[in-house]
């Protein structure tokens, strides 16, 4: 017959092995877009403050890279700005949802000194700027959209990124919809044939050359331009006004979509429709297994997700990215029911 004693040693040995299993630490592997980094690693950081055995770590390497990690299996999670291709879902170990985090934009930025007026572009005059077809700053198809700004005759150095990027997809993506010269020619995808320019690694790179080259043009997410402090130009939306990205110009340019969401969440916002758009904006995703192996890391990932789509989302605004439409968001929480986390 046990003793009290036993029964009590027995006791606080369970409760201790609870206690322990409690405060496991759980970390979690992921890799992907630099577009959404600064806000990833402010998530990552304000959620381990909420939840200290939980350790998300992050690897800013480009959404291409990001999606080759995921289907080798070397992540648990990806990320990119450019939603994964039919080909490279079925060529997934499993299947993939896409599930956005926020909304950004991407901004031609460049280098002009002695230009301290905002410049305005087009589509049209963008893409044939990355197209070669347009060399020289003081061309009349800039100077015509920026009356009285004394643009120099100085060479145009494009830079674009060399790394499979969605911050590229999102630009190229804008593009081609507004340049049937650029789609025919360059087309839409993370990595491009570029007619012109040279290359960059991710956003830090693209922003680096820029900032060290006069008469540089080039594009970046929003934050960047921002961080390193880069001028940055207005762009012509479908409605004919000249916008400059905003949390609320990227959010109006959500608004359309919002109400006609896909199901899986693949969706292009670039060249929205209506008043005080930025026509440049797109959603950005975490890309998941709806059936991983590790359990205790999906159910984690799941909790990290919900708390990213609700108290996450007012980091948004003071990294430059706009929080999602609450109608996405509701349509998010419905999606994380999918995920097998037992």
């Amino acid at each position: 017959m046990k003793t009290v004693k036993t029964i009590a040693i027995a006791a606080i040995g369970a409760a201790t092995l609870v206690a322990g299993a409690a405060a496991q630490k759980v970390q979690i592997q992921g890799a992907g877009a630099t577009f959404p980094n600064p806000i990833y690693q402010k998530w990552f950081s304000e959620y381990n403050k909420l939840h200290p055995n939980v350790e998300i770590n992050y690897q800013s390497l480009g959404s291409g890279a990001g999606i080759r990690q995921l289907t080798a299996g070397t992540v648990f999670f990806g990320a990119s700005d450019g939603p994964m291709t039919n080909d490279q879902l079925l060529a997934a170990p499993g299947k993939v949802l896409h599930l956005p985090t926020v909304l950004g934009a991407d901004v031609p930025v460049y280098n002009l000194p002695g230009v301290t007026a905002e410049l305005k572009f087009t589509g049209p005059v963008l893409a044939d700027i990355f197209l070669g077809k347009i060399t020289r700053w003081n061309d009349a198809a800039i100077t015509k959209l920026n009356p009285g700004v004394n643009l120099p005759g100085t060479d145009i150095t494009v830079v674009h990124r060399s790394d499979s990027s969605g911050t590229t997809y999102i630009w190229v993506d804008y593009l081609a919809k507004v340049s049937p010269e650029w789609k025919m020619k360059a087309g839409v995808a993370t990595n491009v044939n570029w007619p012109t320019g040279v290359g960059g690694n991710k956003n830090e790179g693209v922003a680096g050359i820029v900032t060290q080259t006069a008469g540089s043009i080039g594009y970046v997410e929003l934050v960047y331009a921002l961080q390193n402090k880069i001028a940055y130009g207005y762009v012509q939306n479908m409605a004919g006004e000249f916008m400059k990205a905003t949390v609320d110009s990227v959010t109006a340019a959500a608004g359309a979509a919002a109400g006609k969401m896909p199901a899986d969440f693949r969706v292009s916002i670039t060249n929205a429709p209506g008043k005080g758009a930025y026509p440049i904006s797109s959603f950005t995703w975490l890309l998941v297994y709806e059936n991983a192996k590790d359990k205790t890391q999906a159910k984690t990932l799941v909790d990290f997700i919900k708390w990213a789509l609700t108290d996450g989302q007012k980091f948004a605004g003071g990294l430059g990215y706009a929080p999602l439409p609450e109608e996405v968001v509701k349509l998010e929480m419905a999606a994380l029911g999918k995920i097998k986390v037992s």
